[in-house]
């Protein structure tokens, strides 16, 4: 029986993967996987914004999974720069949909800068049920598929004062598709002092 935080070794396309778990509170509403931002900055699994992010989740019923992707902490691997994470975390959903088969017909995907990308580039490869990109960079990376397919319920959080991935920048991917926004006042990009309600945001959008 799998416990709270605990390890799971993940077989990803260029080796294992270092995969934390959060369990589903309450009775299993769906699995989900959250994807940690850049890693060349220091970006791991154990980032406060992407655990944040899990325990609201959890909270909602999701089993969370939130791997380190290819070369990150103990994972196999090199980093790719967004070219091969997605394939990471593709095995990561394949995992967690068949360690919880009751739980397997909703899939959250999730992720935080970095980990933003390789989410919105997730959605094209594998049907998700809910979408949550916070400070997402959409616009940093080399873009596979610019836009996101439509998913059931979409968000995006960024904070108002983001100085890594500007607000301006996101709004201007989003507008387009007719994403909805969240703005957090006085937030930066690591939502420092906000995290308390970045996890009731979450929780509230989607609580349904």
């Amino acid at each position: 029986m799998l416990r709270a935080n605990n390890i799971v070794w993940v077989d990803g396309p260029v080796g294992r993967l270092e995969t934390i778990y959060i369990p589903a509170q309450g009775q299993a509403q769906g699995v989900a996987v959250l994807n940690h931002p850049n890693p060349t900055q220091g970006g791991t699994n154990t980032n406060k914004v992407i655990q944040t992010a899990a325990k609201a989740l959890s909270k909602l019923g999701y089993h969370c999974y939130l791997p380190n992707l290819r070369g990150v902490g103990q994972s196999d691997g090199e980093h790719n720069y967004g070219q091969g994470e997605v394939d990471d975390a593709l095995a990561v959903v394949a995992y967690a949909k068949a360690a919880h088969p009751e739980a397997q017909h909703k899939l959250a995907i999730a992720g935080f800068s970095f980990g933003g990308f390789v989410a919105s580039q997730l959605v094209h490869r594998v049907h998700a049920d809910k979408l949550l990109l916070i400070g997402p960079a959409v616009a940093t990376y080399k873009i596979h598929s610019p836009n996101v397919p439509s998913v059931e319920d979409t968000l995006i959080i960024h904070g108002e004062i983001d100085d890594v991935v500007p607000l301006t920048m996101v709004t201007a991917w989003a507008k387009p598709q007719n994403l909805p926004i969240v703005i957090i006042p006085q937030a930066g990009h690591f939502f420092h002092g906000q995290l308390i309600l970045l996890g009731k945001t979450i929780e509230r959008y989607f609580e349904h």
